[in-house]
């Protein structure tokens, strides 16, 4: 080699060395480095082949990045350090709502006890017809005889006539009694299948935010091991590492909070159908496919489909009925009583027995003083007070209603909207944003927030459509739920003092 030749060679070693230098000594970011300033409008949508070459050149990186990470005394990168829960897996074949439905219609104890309660107004209603029983009894006068040694012995049989149409008032009553009793049978069935359906749609969005919650936990594992090799060989830096270990961390407790809420909403749905030691198993059903109800429509429906309404109209007519009983109880009723007895007083000049001798007594009570005033007078205030309970129940229930579709509309117009716009836009911004990062074209920050916002999303889009789904469970119910409250047909027990007091 030639001195000249010797003399470039040196002079390139030089410049080399100085710039090296130099770049160590200037202060580097993500977007001073070499091959990593991306124009502001191609940053959101990189093309994969792009985010690639971008890799390329980043020989020169900071100091902070030049070297694998030291991690902390005794802790290895990539050591995740935790267990990680898992979703249970649930076995056996699908159930469906109306297998649910059925099991509750013939489970559940409020239907048993409305059907008594049925049961109990026709045995009253039965009663109510009824003519009173007979009197009979022992009969005597002058019983010691005197000096004759006579007196009567014998018996008596009497009879109340009942009058004015009384027990056929009655009875006319009781069989109103019977219809509201009917009507408690279908006020209870919507109470039931509401709860079903309720607790049905609880129990599906449970187990499909287990199963978002299993995801988005893989995908935070996936952060992780993405933050874990880039950290093992110098590209990422430690607070990076522990940050997407903690976002880790945070997704394994929501799943388990996921999981212990489908075990509880499971066994609500359980105990609504009447059996409680139902095994899990996977629901069967569509969250998506929310219903459509034309809000108008089922305004009208009310006044004529919904039971509350029904029992409040049968209500008037039985207020109406009782008044008519209570006109009819002052009408007395015939007492008649007949007696035979034996009359041993002796008989001149032969002195025998007079022997078996008769009598008979008719009487009606009068009605002077008790005309069943009170009565007539609680039987016309009833009728106004179920005229106004009429005008009460419609007003309740479309106002029970207009905040039953609210909350529908709300959830049914948010859960499209996640579907159609915001979850994908979020999905599509995290990938974006994770694919950048694995080729340090984006900083961890970033990534973190997009995850969490599509987190959050699905988890919205969830809950939106289950209060969507509840929402509309509660209008196809008319807003009656609660499957295991008392039922509310007229018991047996009210009916028979009712017809009782018909007959004082």
């Amino acid at each position: 080699m030639g001195i000249r030749q010797r003399w470039i060679f040196a002079a390139c070693g030089v410049f080399f060395f100085a710039s090296v230098l130099r770049a160590q000594d200037r202060p580097h970011t993500m977007d001073s480095m070499p091959g990593m300033q991306m124009p502001e409008e191609k940053k959101p949508g990189m093309p994969a082949e792009q985010g690639m070459k971008m890799g390329t050149g980043m020989g020169m990186a900071t100091p902070s990045m030049s070297s694998p990470m030291q991690a902390d005394p005794g802790m290895k990168v990539g050591d995740e350090g935790m267990k990680l829960p898992q979703a249970p897996k649930l076995r056996g074949p699908a159930v469906k709502l109306s297998e649910l439905e059925q099991m509750a219609l013939s489970r559940n104890p409020t239907i048993a006890q409305a059907s008594a309660s049925v049961r109990a107004a026709e045995g009253v209603k039965r009663q109510a017809g009824l003519y009173p029983n007979p009197t009979m009894g022992y009969y005597g006068d002058e019983i010691r005889g005197g000096s004759f040694r006579s007196g009567k012995q014998g018996g008596f049989l009497s009879q109340t006539i009942v009058m004015g149409g009384k027990l056929g008032a009655a009875s006319r009553t009781a069989e109103q009694d019977r219809l509201l009793a009917l009507t408690g049978i279908d006020s209870q069935r919507f109470r039931v299948l509401t709860a079903v359906r309720t607790q049905y749609w609880e129990a599906l969005a449970a187990q499909r935010m287990v199963e978002a919650r299993q995801d988005l936990l893989g995908l935070a594992q996936d952060a992780v091991q993405t933050s874990y090799q880039l950290g093992n060989v110098g590209q990422a830096d430690r607070p990076d590492v522990l940050q997407s270990e903690v976002e880790r961390d945070q997704a394994a407790l929501d799943l388990e909070a996921a999981i212990q809420n489908q075990q509880y909403k499971w066994r609500s749905l359980s105990i609504v159908v009447g059996n409680p030691d139902m095994a899990m198993a996977p629901l069967e059903g569509s969250l998506e496919d929310v219903p459509q109800f034309d809000e108008q429509e089922w305004m009208k429906k009310i006044a004529t489909d919904s039971p509350q309404m029904k029992m409040a109209q049968q209500e008037i007519e039985r207020a109406r009925l009782s008044l008519i009983a209570a006109r009819k109880l002052p009408i007395p009723d015939i007492e008649v009583s007949g007696n035979l007895s034996q009359d041993n007083e002796p008989l001149e000049p032969t002195g025998r027995r007079v022997g078996i001798v008769g009598g008979a007594q008719i009487g009606v009570q009068l009605p002077i003083f008790n005309h069943n005033q009170g009565g007539v007078e609680g039987g016309k205030a009833e009728i106004a007070r179920s005229e106004q309970e009429v005008d009460r129940v419609r007003l309740e229930l479309q106002q029970r209603m207009n905040i039953l579709f609210a909350d529908y509309k709300l959830a049914r117009s948010a859960a499209e909207r996640y579907k159609a716009s915001m979850l994908p836009r979020a999905q599509r911004a995290y990938d974006m944003y994770k694919f950048n990062y694995e080729n340090m074209a984006a900083a961890y920050p970033q990534v973190l927030i997009a995850q969490r916002t599509l987190f959050q999303l699905r988890v919205d889009y969830i809950e939106a459509l289950r209060s969507a789904w509840v929402s509309a469970a509660a209008i196809q119910g008319y807003g009656l739920s609660d499957g295991l409250s008392s039922s509310e047909a007229t018991s047996g027990s009210t009916a028979i003092s009712r017809a009782t007091s018909l007959r004082r």
